[in-house]
């Protein structure tokens, strides 16, 4: 059964057994899909208003690309786990001879590549997450707004949980390999220095829904 088919209850109960995946991955891109799942929420009780009639473009475009991330972000719990997955698998390979050896090496590379790409996925939907939370401070039913600061938060804690799955896997991509996969492109340092960028603006969308949701509800 997939994990998305799962009930809450059945994947948190996976989730804390003494499996290894799904692990902290998947458990980040669900942190995602909740936050845009509130997004949603709250285009949903702005849109069709006519005290937010003004914005209603805005609020439509916001719900489309809201429910898109929360699909994406859903898949991605899977998808996560399977490159964990895939990862054993490699690591699993036999290494009796030079030839196997060398295809276990090529398999671990590209088990890894997956297992950096997956979570930096993440890390970018929960960013878009978090911009479109951002851009609907204000702009949205003012009753729905703390369910607003909740989906950036949601999103943020998805997103930090999604960069710090890529830096665990990092340092087992040999630098030449890095680039093979056209979503992990770039050296170890590029990706060190990229994590750091999408962390502060994160960061700093999450403080700006923060203070601009508090100034609403002071």
């Amino acid at each position: 059964m997939s994990l998305t088919e799962m009930t809450i209850k059945d994947f948190t109960e996976k989730l804390s057994s003494n499996a290894p995946a799904p692990g902290g991955g998947s458990a980040a891109a669900l942190s995602g899909a909740l936050g845009a799942a509130l997004v949603s929420m709250v285009c949903n009780l702005t849109a069709g208003k006519a005290k937010y009639a003004e914005q209603e473009p805005l609020v439509r475009k916001t719900l489309a690309s809201a429910d898109d991330l929360r699909v994406k972000l859903l898949e991605a719990i899977q998808k996560d786990t399977d490159a964990f997955d895939t990862v054993m698998a490699a690591l699993g390979m036999p290494k009796g001879t030079d030839e196997e050896k060398a295809r276990r090496s090529d398999a671990i590379q590209a088990a890894y590549r997956e297992a950096i790409a997956s979570p930096q996925a993440t890390a970018e939907y929960c960013l878009a997450v978090m911009k479109l939370a951002e851009s609907l401070v204000g702009k949205s039913n003012v009753n729905a707004v703390s369910d607003l600061s909740v989906g950036a938060a949601q999103a943020y804690a998805g997103l930090k949980g999604a960069l710090v799955n890529v830096k665990i896997n990092l340092p087992f991509l040999k630098e030449k390999d890095i680039g093979k996969n056209s979503e992990t492109k770039g050296t170890a340092a590029e990706k060190r220095a990229w994590m750091e960028r999408v962390e502060q603006e994160a960061a700093e969308l999450l403080q700006t829904v923060e203070t601009g949701v508090a100034r609403l509800l002071s």
